[in-house]
């Protein structure tokens, strides 16, 4: 069965909305494995500070629909799809990865670039996987954590949060 990671953040409602993801998720894919959830400015607009953490979870539903099955969870936590890319939200989740799989189509690439990007994604999710190699560079996510330059995104772990 396809291994499956997820990132979610939230700067609205953050601690509510990120309970709320992980609810809906666990309904429809049971157990998850879940990083720490780590607090981070805002990038690329002036807001609130976000929430992100990344999940694992084992599902045989195609990209599309565990995509699909995403963004009618965050119709539950109110989001807006015309909002600009980098503005608040009360929820994101995006596919971060979909087993080893590398998928370049209209609003679906796997892996997504926000892994090497941003630590807010990449820490948490070399934490849950640290073994878990990435399916362009070649490299485990460890490796790219540990590379990572960590200092132009600050995290602080946050505790009691789910």
């Amino acid at each position: 069965m396809p291994r499956v990671y997820l990132g979610l953040g939230s700067n609205v409602e953050a601690k509510r909305n990120l309970q709320l993801g992980i609810r809906e998720l666990r309904e429809r894919y049971g157990a998850l494995d879940m990083s720490a959830v780590y607090e981070n400015a805002a990038v690329g607009f002036e807001g609130a500070d976000f929430l992100n953490m990344v999940v694992g979870l084992q599902s045989d539903d195609a990209p599309r629909d565990i995509q699909c099955t995403a963004e009618l969870i965050h119709e539950l936590a109110g989001r807006d799809r015309d909002s600009d890319r980098f503005s608040s939200r009360p929820l994101d989740i995006d596919m971060l990865l979909y087993d080893d799989r590398v998928i370049d189509e209209p609003r679906l690439k796997i892996p997504r670039c926000d892994i090497l990007d941003y630590s807010f994604v990449l820490r948490p999710l070399a934490e849950l996987a640290p073994g878990l190699v990435h399916p362009v560079t070649g490299k485990t996510m460890q490796q790219h954590w540990q590379a990572f330059d960590a200092v132009t995104h600050p995290l602080r772990a946050v505790e009691d949060i789910l």
